[in-house]
């Protein structure tokens, strides 16, 4: 019996709805099976519906909650244990990469920094077991 090749699941969390779009089209393009939230709330609401992604691409910035606390709520109730997290900002200062570094994400991504492929691969890099941690500006 052959060994088959196991879909991975993102869960891309963010409150701009085209970059949800982008990001979905990109991901699905490459394989993956998506699930997406419009902000924080929602996506308290899918996980804690029983939703196992295998990696969370969670913007910072959102109004209501932002993407620490929802990583704190992720980590605190063990909403998809398994998963990776990787932050994904506009912001790049050191102390919000460092902060992302100590609130448990595996990684960390400048926006306006990475091209959408360039995001994808840090997935990938993330669902290898690696880090991908940007450099701050």
């Amino acid at each position: 019996m052959g060994e088959e090749k196991q879909i991975k699941k993102i869960f891309i969390v963010d409150d701009d709805k085209f970059l949800l779009d982008m990001y979905t089209s990109k991901f699905t393009a490459k394989g993956f099976e998506v699930d997406r939230a419009l902000g924080s709330a929602e996506a308290v609401d899918k996980l804690r519906s029983g939703i196992t992604p295998d990696v969370i691409l969670l913007d910072i910035v959102m109004p209501g909650m932002d993407g620490f606390e929802l990583l704190s709520i992720i980590k605190t109730e063990s909403l998809a244990p398994q998963a990776k997290v990787l932050m994904f900002s506009s912001l790049g200062q050191a102390a919000d990469i460092e902060k992302s570094r100590t609130s448990g994400a595996n990684g960390y991504v400048v926006k306006a920094l990475a091209t959408p492929s360039e995001v994808v691969e840090r997935v990938m890099t993330i669902l290898e077991g690696g880090e991908a941690f940007a450099e701050p500006y």
